[in-house]
């Protein structure tokens, strides 16, 4: 048999691919209702899970906000709108995810609060459920150790907002399998309509790693007294043609989360680069975590 036959035989006999036709997610904040808002976009039967019914509240009017103003400014179509919000469920209760195919966690950058969404997870899901994080710096292999199926758990980031930017890392522990990164990249960009890169599990992935030292050097030229907070992102906005300036992203990000994946790439590569500025410290010890909180390096309504 030649070698062109052989590929083809092969690939015949191929398992299909397993479809993802509902997806939960753990954590409703900034980041779990974005996500769930893109599953739902796209008719996937979707359940947002939360510690209690003002959280489930806070999360269902967030989709809804997004999705309204998303149609109001032609970027999407009201049908969708609708469709969305007739897929897209709400439960304080983990077991509501029991027949769920791939399970996101999306919660605060802990690792205390992202193992016990793990093992939760790993108790109520059916065995051949994938599990996922959102996390943007720990380890997914991490993660994956409480459970019971570390080679289904893999890293699944997302970026804010959801709905808009089009980028998925997906970060593979040296426990994950092949079939469960193939699974998830096909999910991603064929239901999803993401792009998606991978990477290995390092602290901080592509894209943290890279942004996160610019972020922290913007604040430490902020802290010098010498440019102001609208000069440093007039620089890189107009400079350099970035769409939005480093301090203005801190505050969209949350100061306490830029802090967080600092503190984790400082853990994993002891540069200095990577070492959080006291300003961005005392910020957050005040309560200045940016547009969530009304206060950053900008002052929000």
């Amino acid at each position: 048999m030649s070698t062109e036959a052989s590929a083809l035989a092969s690939k015949e006999f191929e398992p299909p691919v397993e479809p993802i036709s509902k997806v939960g997610v753990i954590g409703g904040g900034t980041m779990g209702s974005g996500i769930a808002e893109v599953c739902a976009r796209v008719g996937l039967d979707t359940v947002v899970v939360e510690v209690d019914d003002d959280a489930v509240e806070a999360a269902r009017k967030t989709i809804e906000n997004s999705l309204k103003k998303a149609v109001s400014r032609n970027k999407l179509p009201a049908a969708t709108r609708d469709l969305a919000m007739s897929c897209v469920s709400f439960s304080t209760d983990m077991g509501d995810l029991a027949d769920c195919d791939l399970a996101i966690e999306a919660v605060i950058e802990s690792l205390e609060e992202k193992l016990s969404v793990f093992r939760a997870m790993d108790k109520v899901l059916a065995p051949n459920a994938i599990l996922a994080t959102n996390t943007s710096s720990i380890p997914v292999i991490t993660l994956g150790s409480v459970t019971s199926r570390s080679d289904m758990v893999l890293g699944m980031h997302f970026f804010n907002p959801a709905p808009v930017q089009p980028l998925v890392e997906l970060v593979r522990s040296l426990n994950t399998t092949s079939d469960t990164m193939e699974r998830v990249d096909r999910f991603a960009v064929e239901v999803l309509g993401k792009r998606v890169i991978r990477c290995r599990d390092r602290a901080g992935f592509v894209v943290n790693r890279l942004l996160i030292p610019y972020l922290l050097d913007a604040i430490r030229m902020f802290d010098e007294g010498k440019v102001s907070a609208a000069d440093i992102d007039s620089g890189m906005m107009y400079g350099c043609g970035h769409p939005m300036g480093p301090l203005t992203l801190c505050d969209l990000i949350g100061l306490d989360t830029v802090e967080a994946v600092a503190d984790v790439l400082y853990e994993e590569f002891k540069g200095s680069h990577n070492a959080p500025p006291p300003l961005l410290r005392r910020m957050v010890a005040a309560g200045h975590l940016g547009r969530k909180t009304g206060r950053g390096f900008y002052e929000y309504d």
